[in-house]
This record gives C-alpha cells, structure tokens and sequence, in this order.
C-alpha cells in the first residue's frame, strides 16, 4: 500500500511542479497597462525615399528646410498647447511622454480628445487662439471683423478686454527665421519655378497674405521637391473652427505615378457620359479635373504630425485660388505603404476569407484612394428636377451623400478602366477585396465625420446586396465579386438619383437606416483592438533617417 502511494506521489510531482511553474509564469508576465495599450494604437514608420533622383544642390536644401520645419512644429506646440513645459512636469513616466509628443499635447487625438494624463482636464476648444476665459457673448460682442481671420489671435488687452493679434506679429521671431532659412534654400533651387514658390512662401509667412505664394505653388510642375508650409487646418479651432494652425511637409515627388494621372484625367469626360444612370442625371461637362501628384514624405511637422497621419490631402484651400487656377491632390506613396503594411494587412488578415487574402495588395490600395479624386470630378453639381445646386437640395445631409458618390465613382472608374483595357496587369478582384478590407481599416475611427458615416452606408449597402458574406464561425468575410460590381452600379446609381432630384427625405432615410455601426461589426473592430493591431503610424524621421549628415 505504502509503495503504490509513493509511486503515485511520484508521478504526480512532474505535474505538481509544471503547474506551479505555470502560476508563476503567469504571476510574473507584467499585466499591460494604460499608457501600453495606447502606444500600442501606434506604429512607428521610418520616413525614408530614394534620394537618388535629388541633385546635390537639391540635397543641400533639405537641412535648410528641415530647420524651418522644426521650428514651424514649435509654433504648433504654442497654438495647440501653449507652454508645453508646465504640462511635462505632470507626466508620470517617459511612456507617457512618448505618447503626449504623439499627440501634441495630453489630450488623446484618437479619442476624442480625452485626456489620458490625470488631473489635466478637457482642452479648452479653443486651444491656444482665444483666451481661455472668454464667453461667447464676450466674441460676439467684440466690434472687430479681423476676429474671424484665420491668422488672427485673440489676447487680452491692457484693461483685460479683448485685442486682435495677427499671426506674423504674435510670432514674429520664429517667422523670421523660417523665412530666412527658406531664402537660403531658393537659392540652390534649379527649378525657377520652385525657387519663385519658395521666395513668395516666405514673404507670406511675414505678411499673412498667402494668395500670391498660392498661385506660385499651382504653377509648379517640374519640380521634385516641395515644401508645404503655412497656417493651413483649422480643425484645432474647435470653438469657432476658423483659426489655422501651423504645419509643414517636406516631399520627395514619384514622377512616374504622376505622369500616369494625367492621362486617366483625359477619360473624365467619358466616364460622366458612361455613368450608371438615366441620361438627364449625365447631361453636366466635368469641372478640370485637379492635378493629381504622388510623392513621399520625408518630413512632416505641426498639425500635419500631430496623432493620425494622412495618406492625401487637396491644396489650397482658397477659394479665390481654386476659381482662379484649381487645385491640387497630393497623394503620399510611402505613407500609404506604411499604413498598408501596419495596418491593413494584418486587418485583412483577420477578418477577410484566407482564399481571398492574397487579393489584398498594396497597389489596389494605392489605385482605390488615388481614384478617389477622379470620383468627385464626376456626377451632379446641379439639381436635375428643380433649380438649385445639389448642396441646396440635400442640405446638412449633403457632405455624407457626397463622400459616398465619390468613394463609389472610383470603384467604377476602376471597373471602366479595367474593361478598357487601360489597366492590363491588374486583377480587378485585388481592387474589390482590398476596398472592402479598408473599410475596417478607416471605420476604427468611428463615425464622428462624414467620411467615417459613408463608410458605413456602403458597407451595410454591401451587405444587404449580397456583395459579401461573414462567417459566424471563423468571422471572416468572403467577397462576392459579381455581386459586389452589381452593388456597386446600383449605390451609384441610386446616389445620384438622390443628388439629381436633390431628395432630401431620401437622404436622411439611407443616412439613418445604414450610416452607423451595428453590433456583429462593433464585435470585429474589438477583436481587432485585441489583437492589437495599430489604429495609425508615427513618424521617425530626420536627416539621420534619410541617411544625411546634420
């Protein structure tokens, strides 16, 4: 008896000890905290190009436009936060510092804006523009018209009423010095037109009248380099959204991907003619198309840095220039790759069908957003049915019922020009399962802006058509192409009817009925927050980065 104890005792130690080895292995894996997971939203990327196709002399002004940057970043940091200084003596630990220079601040730019520092309260709306004490009735009854300027602070004067203050006074020493280093960098520019931008641009930033460096900027064509830079967004203003902020980017242009453009710019016309609808809906001449450019990025600062990174953006923004001479896409190629890779990717991974994922590849990314602006050139500005513009018809609704049009043109674009035969080592199923992976990608944001509510209505659309289905059990999505094309003639073809007819009802009906997230699809975007899967990318850069001496 005695024996068959030992013996039993002897062949449950082994067992004994690897459970008690698993304890303690799990008691000692450190439980992740707050500030890990928000890091976690981040992926770090190198901003890096082949700088090869620069001649030296355009190399030599990349240390003098990095210069102008660095200091455009530290005007950002006064309008945005103020002193910065007083908040990074609240900052427990270099984790949280690492994500307070993400966000430019202690307020989470991923959520709303909600602090993630304790004790530092909600950010006034008004960020550093207006003084932080001031009322409403206090603006709107403060007799001065240079208040709404975009580049106009309000101060408190000497008896502690309220003063207009122009950008280029408030920050007269840091302007000056950019413009000096801009200067500089003219004078190695080859490119004539390039070097008018860049002397226009600096004197711009010490008047604040930025028509003529504007005008100067559409101009350029030839040029490989480019600097952005100037108070541009004014989405930091949240309390009367007109104050600009500062921001730069310093670009390397892909010539070859923005000569291809030009020539599918040319098919506009036919597209408007072959769109998906009656022919009282098509009977409008596209306005010009707006130049489209791809560069890379090799250094971004200001409000173009601060929390979730653009892969695109159209300038200028005024309204005066645009009539004048139009206006520009840019597309940036390496942040579009760094996204795709980061994010995308591993999204796909997860929830798209493993015989499908193959399908999603970069260059359909690259087409579906650059087509994206061929998509609002086409369609309805006026109403068919009634007098008016199609933004008179539809009204608050309009925005939304308008990102949607332009998203749905370019998968038609794409279509059309697959069947022309003008995109002959594409798989047009690439294009279709990598659009319905991205919309995972880009409704993590939620659906705070109008962009973020079209997304929604097209893939609900998508679903009740058939276009895709879910795998309850693996929750995973396989894309019906034919049905997914047939899905996509139709939701284009029924938004332009609703802009044609200006059907407001009909607006709000498809807003209310699919503009939002319902509870299967919230269950994948938390288990795509639990693999851990980035939301966005932060930049590394820097001369070091590009392999440039300081």
């Amino acid at each position: 008896m005695y024996k068959k104890i030992i013996v039993l005792c002897l062949l449950l130690l082994p067992i004994l000890f690897t459970t008690c080895k698993n304890k303690t292995e799990k008691q000692q894996t450190p439980k992740q905290t707050k500030i890990d997971k928000l890091l976690a939203n981040y992926a770090d990327v190198e901003l890096t190009t082949d700088l090869s196709v620069l001649s030296e002399n355009q190399k030599g002004m990349i240390p003098l436009l990095f210069q102008a940057a660095k200091i455009i970043d530290e005007l950002y940091w006064i309008q945005t936060c103020g002193n910065k200084e007083k908040y990074l003596k609240s900052i427990p630990n270099e984790k949280f510092k690492e994500y307070f220079y993400i966000n430019y601040g202690p307020w989470d730019r991923l959520n709303g804006m909600q602090p993630f520092i304790d004790g530092v309260g909600h950010k006034p709306d008004g960020a550093n523009f207006y003084p932080v004490d001031m009322t409403y009735q206090e603006f709107e009854t403060f007799d001065d018209l240079t208040k709404f300027d975009s580049y106009t602070l309000l101060r408190r004067n000497e008896v502690g009423g309220l003063k207009t203050v122009p950008y280029h006074e408030a920050y007269k020493n840091k302007l000056v010095k950019i413009a000096g280093l801009m200067k500089q960098a003219a004078s190695l520019a080859e490119d004539n037109d390039f070097k008018n931008y860049l002397l226009k641009r600096a004197e711009a930033l010490l008047t604040d009248d930025y028509y003529q460096s504007n005008l100067a900027w559409m101009m350029m064509k030839d040029n490989i380099l480019d600097f952005i830079v100037g108070p541009i967004e004014d989405i930091e203003d949240r309390l009367y959204y007109s104050k600009a902020s500062y921001q730069s980017m310093l670009l390397v242009k892909d010539i070859e991907s923005s000569k291809n453009m030009e020539k599918y710019s040319l098919l506009v016309p036919f597209l408007q003619k072959n769109l998906p609808v009656d022919e009282k809906y098509k009977t409008e001449i596209p306005g010009a198309l707006s130049d489209i450019m791809v560069y890379d990025v090799i250094y971004c600062s200001g409000n173009w840095n601060a929390g979730s990174k653009k892969i695109a953006i159209t300038l200028p923004r005024d309204g005066r220039v645009q009539l004048a001479v139009g206006s520009r896409k840019l597309q940036f190629k390496n942040v579009m790759e760094a996204k795709f890779e980061k994010i995308l990717k591993p999204i796909a991974h997860l929830l798209i069908d493993k015989d499908q994922r193959e399908h999603v590849k970069f260059d359909a990314f690259f087409q579906n957003t650059m087509f994206y602006e061929v998509g609002s050139a086409l369609g309805i500005k006026n109403m068919v049915t009634k007098e008016g513009t199609v933004r008179d018809g539809l009204k608050e609704q309009y925005n939304v019922i308008e990102e949607c049009k332009n998203d749905i043109l370019s998968l038609f674009f794409l279509t059309k020009l697959h069947e022309m035969g003008e995109l002959p080592e594409t798989d047009l199923m690439d294009n279709y399962v990598t659009y319905m992976a991205d919309i995972f990608r880009s409704v993590r944001f939620g659906i705070s802006n109008d962009q973020g509510v079209a997304n929604m209505i097209r893939f609900y659309y998508f679903e009740e058509k058939g276009a895709f289905t879910r795998n309850k059990k693996l929750g995973t999505y396989t894309i019906d192409f034919e049905k997914m094309q047939d899905a996509m003639l139709q939701l284009a073809e029924e938004i332009l009817v609703i802009q044609g007819n200006g059907d407001y009802d009909k607006a709000k009906k498809m807003i209310e009925e699919k503009g939002y997230i319902r509870d299967e699809l919230l269950e994948d975007l938390y288990r795509i927050q639990k693999e851990q899967i980035p939301k966005d990318i932060v930049f590394q850069q820097g001369l070091e980065v590009l392999g440039l001496e300081e």
